[in-house]
Parts: structure tokens; sequence; C-alpha cells
């Protein structure tokens, strides 16, 4: 199977199932002599794990970061950095009767199409399960760009019809005080009744992330192919139930006038900045200094607690039963994965502009 890879100069490739026996990475090309806080890594593979609240998966997974190469005496050592986290509270019985049936919007039919042969139990390679090596891989990058200063804040914009209002400029501190990852009060309370609401019907939601960028220098990325904003559209796309990605003004940019979107370039405390930021950070695929922002866009989660219509392996209509252990929602969770995407790329940015100017 190949596409098990990101990067260019730090590259993570991740490997494991949902219910085999680990799930882990390596990560190659990251420097030598950084000093590694595993127990700051264990802290981000805890904010993406379930079991953080009614509407999230029963699984039980303790997810303890294991690093077996790379690390010396608390420092890396520039040779490949391999990780794992061992899968304790498998159940692949539970997924037997999945063997032969598709579900609808997961990916059991298009596996099986490309491959011929598919792991049924809980999705296999194709479950959101194999997020924790990217949060791992994440998480390391996230260190190397303390050196630079970056900051990487994501938080939980919508879920469903339930969203932050538009003229609210968020309180980034707060997000993580709230179990929904929303850093507004209100709306986290008008999330939890919305997310109560559909779990009692045995439905889901899905949602939107937002994530900002702050204290990227001007000149990182790449230009024609590899735009930063290429990237990192790429690295959220791949993102289990990604269904959609835009940068600064995005669509709603497409409403306005050339006029009313340029960013106009100013002298501010000594530096060219922009008076306004439509352009979210970057332009000509390059970061221009400003924050970077973007929104990622979740679809509901696939599996239902309730009966669907489906077809089997051999084509014969058949009724699905609504069991198991998955989210309500799981959009909360997937803010540290947003955040881990971000950070391998802005990382491999920081790489490429060091190499740049050799």
């Amino acid at each position: 199977m190949s596409g098990n890879t990101i990067g260019k100069i730090l590259r993570l490739t991740s490997f494991g199932e949902s219910h085999g026996k680990a799930i882990g990475g390596i990560l190659d090309g990251f420097p030598a002599g950084v000093q590694i806080d595993a127990q700051f890594i264990q802290m981000e593979l805890n904010r993406r794990k379930p079991g953080q609240g009614k509407w999230t998966s029963s699984r039980r997974e303790d997810d303890e970061l294991e690093i077996l190469s790379g690390v010396f005496e608390g420092r890396s050592l520039g040779t490949p950095i391999a990780f794992l986290v061992w899968n304790k509270d498998q159940k692949p019985a539970d997924y037997s009767h999945l063997k032969n049936t598709y579900r609808p919007s997961h990916a059991d039919f298009t596996y099986e199409k490309k491959y011929g042969f598919r792991d049924y139990r809980g999705g296999g390679r194709s479950s959101a399960r194999e997020t924790v090596a990217r949060v791992i891989g994440g998480s390391f990058a996230k260190i190397l760009l303390n050196t630079p200063g970056i900051r990487i804040s994501a938080y939980v914009n919508r879920i469903g019809t339930v969203s932050l209002k538009k003229d609210l400029h968020p309180d980034l501190s707060l997000i993580e005080s709230s179990p929904l990852r929303c850093p507004d009060v209100a709306t986290t309370t008008n999330m939890l009744s919305l997310i109560e609401k559909m779990q009692q019907k045995g439905d889901t939601l899905g949602g939107e992330i937002i994530c900002v960028i702050q204290n990227v220098p001007a000149g990182w990325g790449e230009p024609v192919f590899d735009k930063l904003q290429a990237e990192l559209g790429k690295a959220m796309l791949s993102i289990n139930a990604v269904k959609g990605f835009d940068i600064g003004s995005g669509f709603e940019g497409a409403k306005m006038k050339g006029s009313e979107h340029n960013d106009l370039f100013e002298e501010k405390d000594g530096k060219v900045a922009t008076k306004t930021n439509y352009s979210g950070g970057v332009q000509g695929g390059i970061s221009n200094g400003e924050d970077i922002y973007f929104r990622v866009a979740f679809k509901p989660v696939a599996t239902l607690m309730q009966d669907q219509q489906s077809v089997d392996s051999t084509g014969k209509t058949i009724t699905l039963k609504g069991k198991g252990r998955h989210d309500v929602c799981v959009v909360p969770r997937a803010v540290p994965i947003v955040e881990a995407m971000a950070a391998l790329v802005l990382a491999d940015a920081f790489l490429l502009s060091r190499s740049s100017r050799l």
C-alpha cells in the first residue's frame, strides 16, 4: 500500500491497523541534538484518545508512547525516530458481521475493490486509530518548531448546525477548558445539547475546526506545485472524515471585489505587514509573516446506532445493524490531529527554508 509517508525533509511514515497489535511510525529527517519532551508528546496523545466524554467511543486505550530509536538521553540523534503505541482494547469479534458487508460511507467497498482483500476489523488501516501516529509525529514537529517560536492552536468552530458567532474573536487560551475544545461557554453548551439529542436518536454529527498558526516568519513554502497552502490542504484532506479545506478568506473571498480583498502593505514596528489578512498568511504559496489560518470540515461519523440498508460482497441487499463502539461526533478529538498535521507541514517548511539558503 503506497501513500503512507508525508514530508520532504522531515518524513513521517505510519503503520498499523485499528485492531492489529500496534500503531506506530518512523520519523526521518529530524535534526540531531533537540531536547525531546516525552511527557509533552504523551499529553498530546491523551488529547486524541477515546473516552473523553459520553459522546465518544467507549474503547479504552492507554495510548502509552514507546520510543524505539532515534532518541538517547532525552535528545534526538538525527537518526530515524521509531515509535509505537500498543493496541490493548482490541475486540475484533465485534466486527465479524462485517466480513462480507459494505458499510455505508466507509472504506470497506473501495479498499476491497483496490486490493481484493481487506481488514474488516474496525476498518483496519482506514480507521481513525491510524491518527495516533500522526499525533506523535506532529508532537515531535511541534517540539522542533519551538525554536522559531511557532504556535499552533486549533479549536472547534462548528458541530452540526451550532457554530461560533462570526464576529466573535475567540480567546485561544480557553480551548482546552471546554470539553468540546470550543473556546466559548455558551456555544459549547449548545453543542453539547445537540450531541445529546443525536446520541439519543442513534445518529451522528460532523463539524468544522479552525486552526491558527502564529509567528511564522515570511519566506516559508515553495512556489508552484508545493505551495504552503497546497501542502496544508493535502495534509488536512488526508485526515479521516475531512471533506473540506479553505485558507484565509476561502470560499467567502469569491464573493468579494479585488478592492475589498487585497491585503494592503504597511510598515508596522519596523517591519512590512499587511493591514488585513484575507490571504491567510500565505501569498504566492509562501508565508508572508502574518497569522496563517484555515478551516477544516468534517463529515458526520459514518457508523450509526441505527439500522441501515446496504449490500454484501455478493450484491445481496441486507440490513446493517447499528452496534459497536463509536463516536457521535469526532470533531473535538480531531483538534490535536489537525494541529499535528499542520506542525508536520510547518516543520518540513522550516527545514526546507534553511536548506534553500545554504
